[in-house]
């Protein structure tokens, strides 16, 4: 069953040396990142599983010493999900399980084995919950590391531009993040999500079908959209 979790937004831009110059924009949604992280580790899980948007390469499950590198935002660096166990993956981990896998690294995870599933952003809500009750049924104590943005929309510099509509999708993804809301993530609209370029829709509802009965509690530790777009943390336990 699931015992614990952390929500965490993946842009690249959280790796320092992605970030160059502008890493200490970002230095107190890291800060919120680790303490998140560091919600998982006071549960002693007895697996860890990474869940993150995916291109349709990236999709599906990645096994614990799946590696990827970022040199494709300008940086010569690697990243391995969990141990090195020694085989060689058959594909890297899309840039979301990169970015989480990175945080692991850095808060120095060594509490339990650690997997990934890369999650398709058009994947339907049914799908998204039976995904999430499939891993929270892995083991008697399964951690999730939900890696997710909101929406892309929120200034006329953001990527996807501004919607109004953007601010509202987002405040109603922090209130139920916060809240260890299964329902509230549920009733997200997957086709608005689609429109507003929210990346964190799908994996949400992973979470919320793997957090179905386990009655944990939330915090949300960090809301905002620095460029344009949401990202919140929160920590469920």
């Amino acid at each position: 069953m699931l015992v614990a979790a952390a929500d965490c937004p993946c842009p690249p831009l959280l790796v320092p040396e992605v970030a160059a110059g502008a890493a200490p924009e970002l230095d107190a949604l890291r800060k919120a990142c680790t303490d998140a992280v560091d919600v998982l580790a006071t549960a002693r899980p007895d697996l860890l599983i990474v869940v993150g948007p995916a291109a349709r390469a990236g999709r599906g499950p990645h096994s614990e010493g799946a590696t990827a590198t970022f040199r494709g935002f300008g940086v010569d660096l690697g990243v391995r999900l969990g141990r090195d166990l020694g085989r060689v993956a058959d594909r890297p981990l899309p840039p979301s399980l990169a970015v989480g896998a990175w945080l692991l690294a850095d808060a120095g995870w060594s509490d339990a084995p650690v997997e990934g599933l890369g999650v398709g952003e058009p994947l339907e809500t049914e799908r998204c919950v039976s995904s999430g009750r499939d891993l929270a049924a892995r083991a008697d104590r399964v951690a999730l590391l939900v890696m997710g943005d909101g929406s892309a929309c929120r200034t006329l510099k953001a990527p996807g531009y501004l919607d109004e509509r953007a601010e509202a999708f987002d405040a109603a993804a922090a209130r139920a993040l916060g809240a260890a809301d299964p329902g509230a993530l549920v009733a997200l609209d997957a086709s608005l999500a689609h429109e507003l370029k929210a990346a964190g829709r799908a994996p949400w509802q992973v979470l919320a079908g793997a957090a179905e009965g386990a009655d944990l509690r939330g915090r949300l530790l960090y809301d905002d959209a620095p460029y344009g777009v949401g990202y919140m943390v929160a920590a469920w336990s």
